[in-house]
């Protein structure tokens, strides 16, 4: 049997409905948090140790070393990095009660439309977050430890606070991670017909300059993390560009009268 996604509902629930399942689709997404939360939260320490992997190998074999500075720090990174990671594990999980929520208002080919970018949003921003851990982070880190060494005769040395630390590794990850979305930002301003192929396409040079600057700003002030960020963003954005050249090749061919009396009559019936 055929997988087929069916058209808007033809039921018209009242606002109070609406309503009553948007309060229970949070309050399951809360729990999914919350759940996630605990799993993590158990795992913290583990969770903390692949964190600081990418500082522990930047320092030389036996020297690397986080200090805190308040009796509590420990504990509330603990609890940040649980709470970080409950939220990535149960993304999914939320995503599927937003989509469940608003599915049911979507003709059929707005699911299909709507559909490649919810499934895409994940995967581009885990491969933010990975470009992030595995390059971009080791890259960082070793720049900024080169600074140690001696000056005037007192040593200089790296002694980075737990706290100062997280905050930095969650904003190398969620910088990456966000940035990666922006082919899913762009295609689904192309859908809507706010942009276009030539619009981006006489607008280059002005984005090129303005993801330099957002690199600029949402990273941390070293030009290797800066320029790493740039390049991929500069990648995807190309990309972005051919799928809407080839997307707006195809939307002629691919036009048929009765596809659009039928458009024409489903936005006739959603207007009464």
């Amino acid at each position: 049997m055929a997988f087929k996604i069916r058209d808007i509902d033809d039921s018209e629930a009242p606002l109070l409905d609406h309503l009553i399942e948007l309060r229970a689709r949070l309050v399951r997404s809360l729990l999914a948090l919350l759940a996630g939360f605990g799993i993590c939260l158990y795992f913290a320490d583990a969770l903390l140790g692949f964190l600081v992997q990418p500082l522990k190998d930047s320092f030389p074999q036996g020297e690397g070393q986080l200090i805190f500075t308040k009796l509590y720090e420990v504990f509330f990174v603990e609890l940040k990095v649980a709470l970080f990671g409950g939220f990535c594990l149960s993304f999914p999980f939320i995503a599927n009660q937003l989509w469940a929520f608003i599915a049911p208002g979507l003709y059929a080919r707005e699911k299909k439309a709507f559909l490649p970018f919810l499934l895409a949003t994940p995967i581009l921003f885990t491969a933010g977050a990975a470009l992030a851990y595995y390059l971009v982070m080791p890259t960082a880190f070793a720049w900024m430890l080169s600074f140690q060494g001696e000056a005037g005769g007192l040593d200089i040395l790296a002694l980075p606070s737990a706290s100062d630390y997280l905050g930095l590794v969650m904003q190398f990850i969620l910088a990456f991670g966000f940035s990666f979305l922006l082919p899913v930002l762009l295609l689904l301003l192309h859908r809507a017909g706010i942009v276009s192929h030539a619009q981006l396409s006489k607008a280059r040079r002005y984005v090129i300059v303005l993801v330099f600057v957002i690199a600029a700003i949402i990273t941390p002030p070293d030009p290797g993390s800066q320029i790493l960020l740039a390049v991929p963003l500069l990648m995807l954005f190309e990309a972005a560009m051919l799928i809407m050249k080839i997307s707006e090749k195809r939307r002629p061919a691919a036009s048929d009268p009765g596809d659009d009396t039928a458009a024409a009559a489903e936005d006739a019936q959603s207007a009464v």
